[in-house]
């Protein structure tokens, strides 16, 4: 249902997601806002393709339209979005300039058509007007912790890696052989068993961001992938992206991750890259390979949820 949210300043539309053309124009609300914004302020390309892409079928379906909704000024420039991620949690895509109009009407549609018995969301440290606003509406933090860490590389010398005999490192292709594979390293390295060949098929064909020479493995003798590291880059922006890294458990502790990051990163800077973020977590083993690389901001927040009765 569409709302009119009449502000102090402005008065804006929120409606719920149509079609094919509200995708594309919240993709290009989170490219238009991201050098005004701090690291982390909305989902990068990479993620938002990902939503929709990363599937077996990349249709827009009905549910798009009750789990994502849209405010726009009243002469149509779209200004935020909600939607989930996973089931009863809430990501907001907002442009900086409109939030404290439009901001807790987010969250108060979010609380209404996203969660269950309680809804989660994600907060940076820096965002104390969020974590002013969410507590407020009844949030507490949790111990849950995200890390976003960030490296400024446009003058950054990086030399061509060697991988470890007997590995071959490679691009993958679109084939369903590779994406097969692709999907077999991915549930071994993330200990899953959900991603599947057609899963990445789609992806990789039909995702805008998606570049097969920026989609790194390490191939081991057999044929099957060692490692697997992808990265994305914003052309527009100079923003590159690491998403995702894993290496079969079978497989570590030759460097393989390490080797992959590393030529990834002199592709992308050599394709006009000008700095570059990758999700950690809080993972010890993983934020150390990022310092190691020179990787010095480091974006902390945890998740902030409220329970309904």
């Amino acid at each position: 249902m569409s709302r009119t949210i009449i502000t102090p300043s402005a008065e804006y539309m929120s409606r719920p997601f149509r079609d094919e053309t509200d995708f594309w124009r919240v993709r290009r609300l989170l490219i238009d806002t991201l050098a005004d914004t701090p690291v982390g302020w909305t989902w990068d390309i990479r993620r938002w393709d990902g939503w929709r892409f990363h599937r077996e079928c990349s249709d827009i379906t009905p549910e798009w339209s009750q789990q994502l909704h849209l405010w726009e000024t009243v002469d149509g420039q779209l200004v935020g979005a909600a939607h989930p991620e996973d089931p009863g949690e809430v990501y907001l895509e907002i442009h900086p300039d409109f939030r404290a109009d439009i901001e807790d009407d987010m969250f108060a549609w979010a609380e209404q058509n996203l969660a269950g018995d309680s809804l989660l969301t994600w907060v940076f440290d820096y965002d104390v007007t969020r974590q002013n606003l969410l507590r407020n509406r009844g949030y507490a933090p949790t111990d849950a912790l995200m890390v976003v860490r960030h490296m400024r590389m446009s003058h950054r010398e990086i030399l061509v890696p060697r991988i470890a005999a007997p590995y071959v490192l490679r691009s993958t292709e679109d084939t369903m052989a590779d994406c097969a594979r692709v999907a077999a390293v991915l549930n071994a390295g993330f200990n899953r068993t959900s991603h599947t060949a057609a899963e990445f098929h789609t992806f990789a064909t039909e995702s805008p961001s998606y570049r097969a020479d920026l989609n790194l493995v390490a191939e081991a003798p057999d044929g099957s992938f060692a490692a697997l590291v992808g990265l994305t880059i914003d052309t527009e922006s100079g923003r590159a992206i690491i998403e995702p890294v894993c290496t079969h458990p079978d497989h570590r502790r030759h460097g393989l991750a390490h080797t992959l990051i590393q030529e990834g990163m002199r592709r992308v800077q050599a394709l006009g890259a000008v700095d570059i973020t990758v999700e950690t977590g809080g993972l010890e083993a993983a934020n150390k390979l990022y310092d190691d690389f020179g990787f010095s901001g480091v974006y902390r927040g945890v998740a902030w949820r409220k329970t309904f009765e």
